[in-house]
Formats: C-alpha cells, structure tokens, sequence
C-alpha cells in the first residue's frame, strides 16, 4: 500500500522482455538503504517487488498483465519515472490510500498554467468514469491528485508548482499515456450494492446517508 507521495524520480536503465514479461531495471532517485529483496517499489503508481539491489540501482520482474495494464511497457532507457516506497505501519498519510494496482491508461488531453499552477484534462472511459467524482482522489502515475472539475468525458487536476517540479508531471505532454489508479472505496462501495439489493437510494436516505 502506498500514499500517492512521491518520494523521487528515477531513470530507466533498461527495459528487457522475457518472453511476454519483462525485467526492468532503474536507477533510484531515492535511497535504498531501508529496502531489501521482495520489499515493494511504486513506479508511476504500479507496484512492483524488488527482485535484485545494487548500490543504488534496483531490479523488478513486470508480468504481462500488468505490462498489458499499465504504461510501463513504453518505458525506454532514460525515461524519469515516479517512486515511493510502501507505507509502513505507522506511517505518515500525506496523500490518499494507494494500492498500486492501476485500473487503466489514460491519455493527458490539455495543460495549462494558471497562475503558478498546472491544470491538467484527462480522458476518462467506461472503466474508470464512474469511479472519478468531483472533489475525490485520484493517482496519476502514482500522484495522489484531487479531482477539480469533471465534464463528460475527462477531468481536471490542478498540480501545484512543487509537484510539478518534483514529479513526472513535469514533462508530460498533450497526448501523453498515464496511469490511471482511482480510489479503492468506490469501488467496494459498488460491490456492496451489486450484492446487497436490499440497499438503495430509499435505504440510505432512510438512515441518514
């Protein structure tokens, strides 16, 4: 589990296919000395197990499905990526709950400065509309970001200069693939009404939700 913090940036050293998985290997922007061998690893909000530590370079296995998941598969020697380590017990929540788990790609549609800020539009589809609400967190390559504004088919993030600065957001572009994590409690909350059909709108209202 992650916060949606990023700690730093890294670069790819290099992407290696393994028949239809891969090995990537990054040079950390972040300090490994409190990571061992099987320890988690968020890169651009997917969660990887470190599989091989040196000095400050570290190795993960990518399967195949999260290659097909996610944007990793894009990723060449050089590209900077977002990292955050995972959230010990106790630890500091600075950002929202993030699993790493990414529910779908998603392409950035506009940025603006606005004042000393960055205004970013994503696209959003059928596999992640339903789960973006307006004021709601959301992870963009493993960012926890607020949803601004929503419209029918994208939402608005504002970014402010820090993280502009301090992550990937940085060099995104118009047109750009990201990865899209969207907040686990909606999602529970779906399941529990798909199979609670006891539970409307009339239910809730009735006590007081």
């Amino acid at each position: 589990m992650f916060t949606g913090i990023i700690e730093g940036m890294g670069k790819v050293k290099r992407l290696t296919m393994k028949g239809a998985d891969a090995v990537l290997e990054i040079e950390a922007g972040i300090g490994l000395e409190d990571i061992s061998l099987g320890d988690s690893i968020a890169v651009n909000g997917a969660c990887l197990t470190v599989t091989s530590l040196q000095q400050n370079n570290f190795q993960a296995d990518v399967s195949a499905e999260t290659l097909s998941r996610t944007t990793l598969k894009l990723l060449q020697a050089g590209h900077k990526v977002n990292l955050e380590k995972s959230l010990r017990v106790g630890g500091f929540v600075g950002g929202h709950f993030v699993l790493g788990h990414v529910d779908a790609t998603a392409r950035i549609l506009s940025r603006m400065q606005k004042s000393g800020s960055l205004i970013i539009a994503v696209e959003m589809n059928d596999t992640i509309s339903r789960y973006i609400v307006e004021k709601g967190s959301v992870a963009i390559d493993g960012i926890s970001l607020t949803v601004n504004k929503l419209e029918k088919s994208r939402f608005y993030v504002n970014i402010i200069p820090h993280t502009a600065a301090n992550t990937t957001l940085v060099t995104r572009k118009e047109g750009d693939w990201v990865n899209i994590e969207t907040d686990i409690l909606g999602r529970y909350v779906e399941n529990l009404l798909q199979s609670n059909k006891g539970i409307d709108k009339d239910f809730l209202m009735k006590h007081g939700f």
